[in-house]
């Protein structure tokens, strides 16, 4: 590490103590994306900005890179190893979806100020369609994804007004991009693989896929 925790909480004449900066060390690695514009990680944002080399040399040794986008205002801290994440192929393909439909958003310049992109559910639906190959999940079954997916810091669900016919909407985060690459497309490859499995043992792989993706 370039300076201690202690050292560092000294420099700020008392402004914040050295749990401050271990909490906000582990909200990064647990949360994996901290965002300026949240009301419960800005605190946390602002001071791993303010002291981003430290934490880089921090955090590096446990093979853990920070990347942040100062125009969008977020850290992100990116595992160089992801054995032990529970992800499902239910997860894996929504997030693919959802990274495609905010590259698509970025190209034809729809992105917010705050770099999320808005998406629909009939939107969502054909995208879903079209790049999977099969059915959306129900809205029941969605609504449980997109909430699990939050943890990565790449989405969130919006529940709709009492006058709008769907019932919620997607908006994709900035963070997506950083998040969710070749590795994501690593993990759907294996998913297809487990799938080629024979039936006797491809229930059992599947479990176990899902247990240490």
């Amino acid at each position: 590490m370039k300076r201690s925790w202690n050292t560092l909480s000294q420099m700020s004449n008392g402004i914040y103590t050295v749990q401050d900066f271990e909490r906000a060390a582990w909200r990064l690695v647990t949360e994996q994306v901290l965002y300026a514009s949240d009301r419960g990680t800005k605190v946390a944002y602002h001071l791993i900005e303010d002291h981003f080399d430290d934490y880089l040399a921090a955090l590096a040794p446990l093979g853990i890179r920070l990347e942040r986008n100062a125009h969008y205002r977020y850290v992100v801290a990116l595992p160089a190893h992801g054995e032990g994440t529970p992800v499902t192929l239910e997860e894996t393909l929504l997030l693919l979806v959802l990274r495609q439909r905010y590259d698509e958003a970025a190209r034809q310049g729809q992105i917010e100020d705050q770099g999320e992109v808005v998406v629909e559910l009939p939107e969502l639906q054909e995208a879903y369609q079209a790049l999977v190959g099969r059915a959306m999940p129900e809205v029941g079954a969605l609504r449980a994804l997109a909430r699990t997916l939050k943890r990565w810091g790449v989405c969130r669900l919006v529940d709709s007004e009492s006058d709008d016919p769907q019932p919620f909407h997607l908006r994709a985060r900035p963070a997506i991009v950083e998040v969710v690459g070749e590795q994501w497309l690593q993990r759907l490859d294996q998913h297809n693989r487990d799938d080629d499995l024979p039936d006797d043992d491809g229930d059992e792989a599947r479990e176990g896929d899902d247990a240490a993706a």
